[in-house]
């Protein structure tokens, strides 16, 4: 017998160090594996900017994974709670859009990749779905809308049902789709 869960309220399960992840109607926590890193973020928009899953090679690499889940933050509206003097940046302009600097931001402790801001997106960040503490929120109001360079995509893993999907960026950048992407 199936289990029925209520997905309109949080679900913070233990995951990692930290235990003091929350979320409201409108705003939530992202915490690294260890704790020593927070963020909160509005979960609507206009601060939520889009959600997405992206399959570049980037985004394969960075996470040691076949995609990444992702969603775009306006930066007015990020906060740092703690551990801001604890991310150590790595950033790069061989990404495969050339010439845009992408910057990585991971937690110097336990090495998990709390965002990434490129040239290519001013003014936003990109934050990983599976930081988020509520996870709950990764299958609502998180839940990707997009679907990002579905060429590379791995053939023995199905693509997203019920979203926008283009081969790369350059659908998603013609208006194709709202918001903005990793890379």
């Amino acid at each position: 017998m199936a289990v029925v869960v209520d997905k309109s309220k949080p679900f913070i399960p233990l995951a990692g160090s930290a235990s003091d992840g929350w979320s409201t109607e409108d705003e939530a926590t992202a915490t690294c594996f260890c704790g020593a890193v927070q963020l909160s973020f509005p979960t609507l928009g206009p601060g939520l900017v889009n959600t997405f899953v992206c399959n570049c090679y980037d985004c394969r690499k960075i996470t040691a994974s076949m995609f990444a889940s992702n969603f775009t933050i306006n930066d007015k509206y990020l906060k740092h709670i703690r551990g801001q003097e604890n991310l150590t940046a790595f950033g790069q302009s061989k990404t495969i859009l050339r010439k845009n600097m992408m910057t990585n931001y991971f937690c110097s402790t336990c090495g998990t990749l709390m965002y990434r801001v490129g040239s290519a997106f001013p003014g936003q960040s990109i934050l990983r779905i599976g930081t988020v503490d509520d996870f709950n929120l990764h299958e609502t109001k998180l839940r990707p809308r997009v679907e990002l360079f579905t060429k590379d995509r791995v053939c023995w893993l199905p693509g997203l049902e019920n979203v926008q999907k283009f081969e790369g960026m350059s659908g998603a950048r013609s208006g194709g789709a709202s918001g903005s992407y990793s890379l």
